[in-house]
């Protein structure tokens, strides 16, 4: 049983199902109260010293719930989009995992990233990595998965999941200690889940490669070569090769050898003589 069971078995009747629904609708009460200037959104962003220094605890949990302003209708849709995309996959997770370790996931994530940030205590983190990496998890499962881009444009989720990885990868080497630090947050929880399936995956590959290679050198190997001087039926395709039934064993001549070379004898035969 893994650890991850063992944490189940004690702890799964404190899962929240449709985590990633209160989320979004957190989300979404959280952008309207904004911009109905009822919600100061710089009172939401979470920073260690913010919390260390003038006590805003609820900041550690608030960031959660932010979401970014859109600019005009068209941010609206995208926003939506957004929403409408983290939903299915969140729960396409919980179905596929169950409730427990699709939380597990999530708050693992954010665990990390809040502990993290207090190595660069006066910069502010986001919810961007920790719901990223949903969408990383559910590519990872799901590569074949199809999105319709701009509702005409079908394509497979893994190679948008390829570029995100390669943005948050040039983000990792050129963004501040931050970014680094949320990132590295995400990639620990993502190889807790799938590290070990990884390597497995890496380990099939390679012996299936080492097969692939063997079968090629069998199939490379000339079927006739003669005892004598070495010739193979792949080096010289026109001769006929034949055997000899007075040699030991089956060996193997071209037709200039098989009647002009010296008989192989057995051990036994040997001390017979």
């Amino acid at each position: 049983m893994s650890l991850l069971d063992k944490f189940e078995r004690a702890l799964g009747r404190f899962a929240i199902p449709n985590l990633s629904l209160y989320l979004i609708v957190g989300q979404v009460f959280v952008l309207f109260a904004t911009m109905l200037q009822l919600i100061d959104p710089e009172k939401l962003l979470y920073a260690p010293v913010l919390v260390t220094e003038l006590g805003e605890w609820w900041r550690i949990f608030s960031f959660m719930f932010m979401a970014p302003i859109p600019g005009g209708m068209l941010g609206f849709v995208f926003l939506a989009f957004y929403w409408y995309l983290f939903y299915l996959m969140g729960n396409a997770l919980e179905q596929q995992w169950g409730v427990f370790r699709f939380n597990a996931f999530i708050f693992l994530s954010y665990a990390l990233t809040v502990a993290l940030a207090f190595l660069a205590p006066g910069s502010a983190v986001t919810n961007t990595f920790i719901l990223g990496s949903v969408f990383i998890a559910f590519a990872y499962l799901n590569p074949d998965f199809e999105l319709t881009l701009f509702f005409v444009l079908p394509v497979k989720i893994k190679w948008l999941a390829l570029i995100a990885v390669a943005l948050g990868g040039y983000r990792f080497v050129v963004g501040p200690l931050s970014i680094k630090l949320q990132t590295i947050a995400a990639v620990i929880t993502f190889l807790i889940f799938f590290g070990r399936d990884m390597m497995s995956a890496a380990r099939y590959r390679q012996r299936r490669s080492a097969k692939a290679a063997e079968r090629a050198a069998a199939l490379d190997e000339p079927r006739h070569r003669c005892h004598v001087c070495g010739k193979t039926d792949k080096s010289h395709p026109d001769l006929d090769f034949r055997y000899c039934s007075k040699c030991a064993g089956d060996q193997c001549y071209c037709p200039e050898h098989i009647h002009n070379h010296a008989h192989v004898v057995s051990a036994d035969d040997a001390k017979a003589h």
